[in-house]
């Protein structure tokens, strides 16, 4: 059964032009904002799936594997260390500076993001506007205690042939805040994530290729509920025949020209 069955060829005939689509944004106080690594890599955090990124250099690797592994948590703190220093230096671009100027004009309901870089928190949105639905990098917790550390503290001990980290308090294994291969999605991210996208009468997906459930989900969600669907991404993706609006290109360069089209909304 096709995405949206008898309405997929229907649907191809509503695509809006750019200026209707910021027509729109100006009139709308009910958006919605999803962001995946696209958004992300002009901040300098490479998009891992991307050749030469880095799951072609380390293997995934599973919670189940994590928990259960010396060897496997020891590959994963491997590549955690490789890119902790790209990390901690990004900042935020016009991508992410967009999402919080919605914000800042009354218009966003909330921001579901697939990142777990923390860029969006550093532009200024507040944290209640935010849904990391794959957790975040900007913390490493305890598997026992939950006791959380700031990850700079965690990443001096990984030199040379190191062990895995261990928590000072219980000895429990730690691990990033991020969702692994195999964990459990949050079940209070994604009931948020839920409500927001049934409110939304504007859905816009940035920077995701939508093929991670799921997340994938939520555009779906928005669009058979009768909202626009906006994606703006640098490569098509498999829901862009189904958008009531979408922009193959560098975010940048589009969010630069957008914002003086929706100056006076």
């Amino acid at each position: 059964m096709p995405l949206f069955s008898a309405r997929r060829l229907f649907y191809k005939f509503l695509m809006m032009t750019l200026e209707e689509f910021a027509g729109a944004i100006r009139q709308s106080r009910e958006i919605v904002v999803f962001t995946g690594a696209g958004i992300s890599t002009e901040s300098g955090i490479p998009d891992f799936r991307s050749p030469g990124g880095i799951w072609s250099r380390y293997r995934a690797v599973s919670f189940q594997e994590f928990i259960r592994s010396e060897e496997s948590r020891i590959e994963a703190w491997k590549r955690r260390l490789e890119t902790y220093a790209v990390d901690k230096n990004a900042k935020p671009n016009i991508g992410h500076y967009f999402v919080q100027s919605l914000n800042e004009r009354g218009k966003l309901i909330g921001l579901i993001t697939q990142n777990v870089d923390g860029l969006h928190s550093q532009s200024g949105l507040p944290e209640d506007k935010i849904v990391e639905l794959h957790g975040s990098n900007r913390t490493i917790r305890c598997l026992e205690c939950n006791k959380s550390y700031e990850p700079a503290i965690i990443m001096e001990r990984l030199a040379g042939n190191f062990s895995s980290p261990r928590c000072d308090d219980c000895g429990g294994i730690l691990k990033s805040a991020t969702i692994s291969f195999g964990q459990a999605m949050p079940e209070r991210a994604m009931r948020q994530a839920q409500e927001w996208t049934e409110q939304a009468r504007i859905f816009i997906v940035m920077g995701s290729s939508l093929q991670v459930q799921p997340a994938a989900s939520f555009p779906v969600i928005a669009r058979r509920n009768g909202a626009v669907l906006a994606i703006i991404n640098r490569e098509p993706t498999t829901l862009d025949e189904y958008a009531s609006f979408a922009h193959n290109g560098a975010i940048g360069e589009f969010c630069q020209r957008f914002n003086t089209m929706i100056a006076d909304g």
